[in-house]
């Protein structure tokens, strides 16, 4: 009885230094294979980005539209605020009341 305590105590001891050590060699390992924070390397607004926006009359039908970044950014934010509006004004059924 003696010793199989004896063996379980060190084997537990064991676990718990292996964990550990495995711990400590995780830990430097993530902070090696991450790099320094770099700059975040700024886009150009004025640089002229391309995209296809789907025709929604047709499944295959694509049309080609370019325009700066600036230009994309302000048709996504205006999108966006007709959406919103859309959302929010709804208008009231003449059925179901409002």
């Amino acid at each position: 009885m003696k010793f199989s305590s004896t063996l379980l105590v060190a084997g537990a001891l064991a676990f718990s230094a292996t964990s550990t050590a495995w711990a400590q060699t995780a830990d430097q390992s993530t902070t090696a294979a991450t790099p320094a924070p770099q700059a975040k390397k700024t886009r150009d607004p004025n640089e002229i980005v391309c995209q296809k926006i789907e025709d929604i009359s047709s499944r295959i039908a694509t049309k080609r539209v370019c325009m700066t970044r600036s230009q994309w950014a302000e048709q996504q934010r205006q999108d966006r605020l007709d959406l919103d509006k859309a959302q929010i004004q709804r208008p009231c059924n003449a059925s179901g009341g409002c």
